[in-house]
């Protein structure tokens, strides 16, 4: 794996997990010589070009570089961009970017080299195993939590992770596991639930958010903008979300960046991943749904609706 030698080569623990899960080594290569990257290089440039340079407020590569006053939005609030947007945007461009001829493949399309190179030559191209597709937790540095019970109180092991508290019905019959650090594994677009080990690699499978938390889908800032505006458990409630909502909603009145966070909050609550749970190992019952799916119908089975292809949100001004 090639890198440009900036400082992505400060992130050591993010380098080792990737070259130990991917098999791959890193060659970070001479300073200040992209043609030993030219074809990442090559793509950043066509990405800079299509996309980069034609959104409001590009800054240009030099302060009297004459796209930089032509992408001044001038206040107009119409032609920002949204995340959302963006990512469509970029989405767009990669594709367009793949059926595009090449000069440097002899006028075709990269897909369609790609296919000559599969179908013709009989190349082979380098996969992601299976089983580290089902393990992709395992990239991410692992937090540690210890578990704690309190037995004479009626409380079963469980860990705490940013105040909410996880379990599942293996750890909370394992109290000799109280007082031992687990290795916890989370999707930051969903804490609904994480995946656990123990520290010699024993998998105790997916623990689960107790009370509200679980019911509601949420990322990692959402629970800290819950946890920052009520500092005590008691002001939290049973149902924490309903409540943050219900509190920017009477504040959105006066204030824009209330209303703004209520948006922000909506969009999460209506975009929940269809598989809440981290990519666990072969045995999840998420493998088991999907073979089933594959059994053969029987023939009184309506078939199938057709697909459309998705069309950009955004207004035709921004598409180029």
């Amino acid at each position: 794996m090639k890198l440009d030698n900036a400082k992505a080569n400060l992130a050591s623990d993010t380098l080792a997990a990737l070259c130990e899960f991917v098999g791959c080594s890193v060659d970070a290569g001479p300073y200040y010589s992209p043609d030993e990257r030219p074809y990442i290089e090559r793509f950043f440039g066509t990405i800079a070009s299509r996309l980069s340079s034609r959104l409001p407020g590009y800054t240009g590569s030099h302060p009297r570089d004459l796209r930089r006053a032509l992408a001044d939005p001038k206040g107009n609030l119409r032609l920002y961009v949204s995340l959302d947007e963006l990512e469509e945007l970029i989405e767009y461009a990669i594709a367009s970017y793949h059926g595009t001829p090449h000069a440097g493949l002899n006028s075709v399309t990269p897909l369609e080299a790609m296919t000559y190179f599969v179908r013709g030559k009989q190349q082979l191209l380098t996969w992601l195993p299976e089983r580290h597709r089902r393990t992709m937790c395992l990239m991410q540095t692992a937090r540690r939590c210890r578990v704690r019970a309190y037995l004479e109180q009626g409380v079963r092991p469980h860990i705490n992770l940013y105040r909410v508290r996880y379990t599942n019905d293996v750890l909370a019959c394992s109290t000799q596991l109280i007082g031992q650090p687990l290795l916890v594994y989370m999707n930051a677009d969903d804490l609904r639930c994480v995946r656990a080990f123990l520290a010699d690699g024993t998998e105790l499978g997916v623990l689960e958010a107790q009370g509200a938390w679980r019911a509601f889908p949420h990322n990692l800032k959402l629970r800290q903008e819950i946890l920052k505006l009520h500092s005590t458990k008691r002001a939290i409630g049973t149902n924490p979300i309903e409540a943050y909502v219900q509190t920017k909603l009477a504040e959105a009145k006066k204030s824009r960046k209330a209303a703004s966070d209520v948006a922000q909050v909506m969009r999460v609550l209506a975009a929940a991943p269809m598989v809440r749970i981290p990519s666990g190992p072969a045995g999840s019952p998420v493998v088991a749904a999907s073979a089933t799916t594959l059994a053969p119908s029987s023939g009184s089975e309506t078939p199938p609706a057709s697909v459309l292809p998705r069309k950009l949100t955004i207004g035709t001004g921004q598409v180029f």
